[in-house]
């Protein structure tokens, strides 16, 4: 492991002082230079026996050991600082509301297993995509209702989007009321970014409140509109009860695409046509990628000091050439 890694240094001058090393080296050298006598002999054999010590290789240690306890204490000076570091992200918001349709021909099984399931699934991947939107639900058929408001425990939501099903409520299609139903749900939002995805497989047949009204009320709030028609071009099968069980038949797919396209040019929303559920799936995917979130973020920095171990360090050295000094090589030519 690297000593120095994630390492910054505040005083980053006091290096400079690293250049005495080279003096306090060279001046060593000097010195002990001069503590060497000579002796002039005839002859030298009478010195062949002495036995050299076995510290003779050791007498430089106190240089060495000041020199370590001096770069240290540079370090030291020099204050390393292990530097953590994270962003804080604070997005502008994005509040979502998805108005589903639940009436009787969302059975139809042009999707599989049928329209209303495939649209639950696709829509439940699309909410756990987004963890950091408020995302509400409101479902219609013959009329509206709020499932579940705008939340970001998309735990909860999920769940309440697993429980919907036909026959909630009355039959019908009230888009216009489905759309203002949503609409309303974001009238106190203060988000940056106001969305309603309403999908639905049919025209508007009932409710109080025509689809282009409504979507003009989307427009004052700002409320941008992504309509979804769901069903194949054509006919469609759709699961009729009988008393020999469940047999087929093929309805006729009609979905009001110029209402639909309207309700999302007057918002400056889009309008998608899904045929089949890998279409469906790639609409929430368009979808997902027009609406980003704004990212602010914030990066903090976090300096804890780290000198005192070169400071221990240090000590340590200087204490173990003390002790070395005045022990063991008391008296011996340093």
């Amino acid at each position: 492991m690297n000593l120095f890694s994630g390492i910054e240094f505040a005083n980053k001058g006091f290096f400079w002082l690293l250049a005495v090393i080279p003096l306090m080296i060279g001046w060593y050298i000097w010195r002990n230079s001069k503590l060497q006598g000579s002796l002039r002999m005839s002859a030298v054999k009478g010195f062949s026996s002495v036995k050299k010590s076995k510290y003779t290789s050791l007498r430089h240690y106190g240089i060495v050991l000041r020199v370590l306890a001096f770069t240290s204490l540079i370090i030291a000076l020099a204050r390393p600082q292990s530097a953590f570091s994270w962003q804080n992200s604070t997005t502008e918001g994005i509040d979502i509301v998805i108005a589903t349709d639940i009436s009787g021909s969302m059975l139809a099984e042009d999707l599989k297993p049928n329209r209303l399931e495939a649209g639950k699934n696709i829509a439940i991947d699309f909410i756990k995509d987004r963890p950091e939107d408020r995302i509400g639900l409101v479902i219609f058929s013959g009329e509206s209702f709020t499932q579940c408001p705008l939340t970001i425990d998309h735990d909860v939501l999920i769940n309440l989007f697993s429980e919907i099903s036909n026959g909630m409520i009355e039959d019908g299609t009230a888009i216009g009321m489905g759309l203002a139903t949503a609409v309303n749900r974001l009238k106190e939002s203060e988000a940056k970014s106001k969305v309603v995805i309403l999908l639905t497989d049919g025209t508007n047949t009932t409710g109080s409140i025509p689809p282009l009204t409504a979507a003009e009320i989307a427009k004052q709030m700002k409320v941008r509109v992504y309509t979804v028609g769901v069903g194949t071009k054509g006919y469609a099968p759709y699961p009729m009860k009988t008393p020999f069980g469940i047999e087929y038949q093929q309805v006729p797919v009609t979905i009001d695409e110029k209402v639909l396209t309207e309700i999302a040019k007057t918002t400056g929303g889009q309008y998608f046509r899904a045929t089949n559920n890998a279409k469906l799936k790639q609409i929430y995917q368009q979808i997902d990628q027009l609406e980003k979130a704004k990212v602010a973020v914030t990066q903090y920095n976090k300096k804890t000091e780290r000198f005192l171990p070169f400071v221990l360090i240090a000590m340590v050295l200087l204490l173990l050439e003390f002790l070395l000094r005045n022990t063991i090589f008391k008296g011996a030519l340093t």
